[in-house]
This record gives structure tokens, C-alpha cells and sequence, in this order.
């Protein structure tokens, strides 16, 4: 993909300035609401009630999730929506016994994974100039950059999901090894964590438990 030049170039640069000036003036921050909504009164869910998410909201999900930044826009996360009887099966092979019963309760589990490949994909993605050298040759490199970026959207993609009106429950007690070997054999991809998707049965939470106050994670320097 050519990277746009010259008068090209600058309307579409205007354009996205114009862009971001119109949706801070449209919306100058979210309400309290909408903040507890997303972070500050939303929860981990284990329990789930037996009510479909429908693939339009996946879909809608995604392209949410999509639009969170990454490092040279490299958008290394792939999802993995598992929602068949027969896929559940396969995944429950890679989870501890106390989260097996959790995942096939809920409606769509996400495998949130990352491509190693990703920077094969940058003269699309990042057409400005060409980064893949920056790669290339480099599978350390490459996999910390997967990892990490691949790990932000996975945080977008909760945050996207609980906007959309879905509750999620992130878990990492399973085999990565297994989840790999089952799904992604022969492919360069690779498994971070699972999130479970869907409308909860809230009558399975506890309490909240307690966060450090500022002081104790925040300084300045």
C-alpha cells in the first residue's frame, strides 16, 4: 500500500485533526457513569446467564477494540471467539478444574492471542515507510513487541466490551503450551489469555477487593 504524498497528504492529515477536534468538542470527557460503567464499578464475572451475544456485537466489539493505539500501529492481537460445543471441549483441555465450569457456562470465551508474523503486515498497516527491517530476523524483538501490544488490545477489548453493554471475566489459569498446540499448530500465533464474554449472573460475585491508593503505586520526578 502506497503512503499518501504531497496535497494528498495534508487533506488527510486536516482531516483527522478535524476529526479529533469535533469529538472533544462533542465530548470533553465521559461522565461518572460511563467511567463506573467501564472501570470503576464494573467487575470480573464467573457466572453467566444463558443468554446468546450475538456475532453483529462481536463484530461491533472488534471494531471498537481495533481502534486502540499500538506501537507503529502494528495491531498484533488476533481473537478467537470460541462459542461451539466442540471448541469449548478442545479448550477445556488447557484449563485448571476450577475454571472449566466457568468457561463452558459462558456464551463466547475469546482466545486473545498474538501473531510473531504481525510485522509482515506493517507496509499496510504503518504505510509511512517501510518498518518490517526493524523485524526482520529479530524473533525476540518481534515477540516482545507481540506480546506487549497484543496485551493492550486484549485490555481494549474488555474495556470495548463492558461500553457495549457485555460483562467479561479475563482468566489466566490454563496452559498456554495446551492452547496452543489445540489451536494454532503450524501457525505463528500464540495465546495470551482467555476472557470470558456475556450478560452475568451477578448472584456469584464477593466483594470488591481493596486497590492500592495513589501513594503507594505513583510518584513524580
Amino acid at each position: 500500500m502506497a503512503a499518501p504524498e504531497g496535497q494528498k497528504l495534508e487533506q488527510l492529515r486536516a482531516g483527522a485533526q478535524a476529526e479529533v477536534r469535533d469529538v472533544r468538542a462533542r465530548l470533553a470527557r465521559l461522565d461518572q457513569g460511563a467511567i463506573d460503567v467501564i472501570l470503576t464499578g464494573a467487575r470480573s464475572h464467573y457466572a453467566w446467564q444463558d443468554k446468546p451475544v450475538s456475532e453483529d456485537l462481536l463484530h461491533q466489539l472488534y471494531e471498537i477494540t481495533a481502534s486502540g493505539p499500538t506501537s507503529m500501529n502494528t495491531c498484533p492481537a488476533r481473537f478467537i471467539f470460541v462459542t461451539s460445543t466442540e471448541g469449548k471441549e478442545r479448550l477445556a483441555k488447557s484449563l485448571k478444574a476450577k475454571n472449566i465450569d466457568k468457561m463452558m457456562a459462558a456464551p463466547v470465551t475469546a482466545i486473545i492471542a498474538h501473531d510473531l508474523d504481525f510485522w509482515t503486515e506493517l507496509p499496510f498497516l504503518f504505510p509511512h515507510e517501510d518498518r518490517r527491517p526493524h523485524f526482520e530476523g529479530k524473533p525476540e524483538h518481534s515477540e516482545t513487541t507481540a506480546f506487549r501490544n497484543g496485551t493492550l488490545q486484549g485490555a481494549y477489548f474488555m474495556i470495548a466490551a463492558r461500553a457495549l453493554g457485555l460483562d467479561v471475566g479475563a482468566m489466566s489459569g490454563f496452559s498456554n503450551e495446551i492452547v496452543d498446540q489445540e489451536f494454532f499448530a503450524g501457525t505463528s500465533l500464540r495465546s495470551n489469555f482467555l476472557c470470558n464474554l456475556g450478560y452475568a449472573d451477578e448472584t456469584a460475585l464477593f466483594q470488591k477487593l481493596p486497590r492500592f491508593p495513589f501513594g503507594k503505586t505513583c510518584s513524580f520526578v
